[in-house]
């Protein structure tokens, strides 16, 4: 096993890998996307989508450590879509309708009406188009979108998150900017202790972390799992690890 530990809004995660994942899926993939980009002559721009829960930010920093063990022609940088949350201020003053009331967006801070897609699509056209941007950033601390922003300019860029595929208004579009696609797909109860696990560890209590998994994140995840558009290349989460065959999910 190959074991990391990454810094994930602000907590320290421990992820393990089998050495089997990275020779046979893992460097495969880096592989293909130095193809792709080379073969493009110009940058390519990856998703890595999956549902809450599923590990897609440690596997993106994980895939960005193994690309850089190798030298390579190009230049590699990974970033995720939780930057284009829209800000508290608008998720109080905004509402949807849930079960027959009208409650403030922020309740359900996480599913796709809370973020800004109009921003986030134009980033994306952005990427294709300018030899660098500027991508914003969520501060996990403030629970809001920082003032600051990162400076992305990759001959690959990896971004991760939730919705990338999702088969819905407005959101199936962004496959067309994409040049290779990911996607994890899993059983709804592997991701339930794993959800749960990380709201208590951003400080919520045993009762919060549940009530929030019933009513956002179980709701999210059901909602990428059953509703979102084929990928490249689909990458199972077992109890063992990540696995490149479906019958494998059956574990």
């Amino acid at each position: 096993m190959i074991n990391k530990t990454y810094n994930v809004t602000g907590h320290k995660i421990k992820v393990s890998f089998r050495k089997s994942e990275v020779e046979y899926i893992f460097k495969p993939l880096l592989d293909t996307l130095v193809r792709l980009r080379k073969k493009k002559q110009e940058r390519i721009i990856v998703y890595l989508a999956a549902p809450p829960g599923a590990g897609k930010t440690t596997l993106a920093l994980f895939l960005k450590e193994l690309y850089d063990e190798k030298e390579r022609p190009y230049s590699f940088q990974t970033v995720p879509m939780d930057g284009f949350h829209h800000d508290n201020a608008y998720l109080e003053k905004h509402t949807i309708m849930k079960n027959g009331e009208i409650l403030p967006l922020k309740k359900f801070k996480g599913i796709p009406e809370t973020f800004d897609f109009e921003a986030f699509e134009k980033k994306i056209i952005e990427l294709k188009e300018q030899p660098s941007v500027n991508w914003p950033i969520y501060d996990r601390a403030l629970h809001d979108v920082s003032k600051e922003t990162r400076s992305v300019d990759a001959n690959i860029v990896l971004i991760e998150g939730n919705y990338l595929l999702l088969n819905q208004e407005g959101w199936r579009s962004l496959k067309n900017y994409s040049d290779y696609t990911l996607f994890i797909d899993t059983k709804l109860e592997r991701l339930k202790k794993r959800l749960i696990d990380r709201k208590q560890l951003g400080g919520a209590s045993v009762e919060e972390a549940i009530n929030h998994y019933e009513t956002t994140d179980k709701v999210n995840a059901e909602r990428v799992l059953t509703d979102s558009l084929p990928a490249d290349l689909n990458l199972y989460l077992t109890h063992e690890g990540f696995s490149d065959s479906k019958n494998e999910i059956k574990r």
